[in-house]
């Protein structure tokens, strides 16, 4: 029984002719129809992964007239596996959440729920008064405040008597 190879046109030619012009094999229409068609979740594979590895909580990160809050939602995230720490001013928040123990023989359908050891990281202004940060866990959900050094809070200047006109 014979192989059968299926060989493109450019690649016969070149072989033909015992050249490679670096553009042989280059085929851009083929190439945006691969791109458009990639699937990051597809197989476990790209740029995010389902799994031990997977959990990253996501935060929201506001600034207010006297600091900045840091809010995230940490389901299932105990207190004890929880770690913030600071570094000059790098923000550090690490922990993990534990996987639920699974019974052997049990059926699940669908699991889409990640879990694992996470680290996020935050670069701090240098307005950041970091000796007075303040961490709470309450329901799930980290509330982290930087407050600003007291001389760059904004302040408000009050306004004595009448304005006068300075030419006068």
């Amino acid at each position: 029984m014979a192989n059968l190879i299926r060989r493109d046109n450019r690649e016969v030619a070149r072989n033909r002719n015992n050249q490679d012009d670096g553009f042989a094999g280059w085929e851009p229409f083929r190439m945006m129809d691969t791109l458009l068609r990639w699937d990051p979740f597809r197989d476990n594979r790209g740029w995010f992964t389902r799994g031990a590895e997977s959990y990253l909580p996501q935060f929201d990160v506001k600034e207010t007239g006297d600091g900045y809050l840091f809010t995230a939602d940490l389901p299932g995230v105990k207190e004890s596996d929880l770690d913030i720490s600071l570094a000059g001013n790098m923000l550090t928040v690490s922990g993990k959440r534990e996987e639920e123990h699974r019974e052997e023989g049990e059926q699940y359908h669908a699991t889409e729920r990640s879990y694992g050891q996470f680290t996020r990281s935050f670069s701090l202004p240098d307005t950041a008064d970091t000796s007075n940060v303040q961490a709470s866990l309450n329901d799930g959900v980290l509330h982290l405040h930087v407050p600003k050094k007291p001389e760059v809070q904004p302040r408000k200047i009050p306004i004595r008597g009448a304005a006068r006109d300075p030419q006068s």
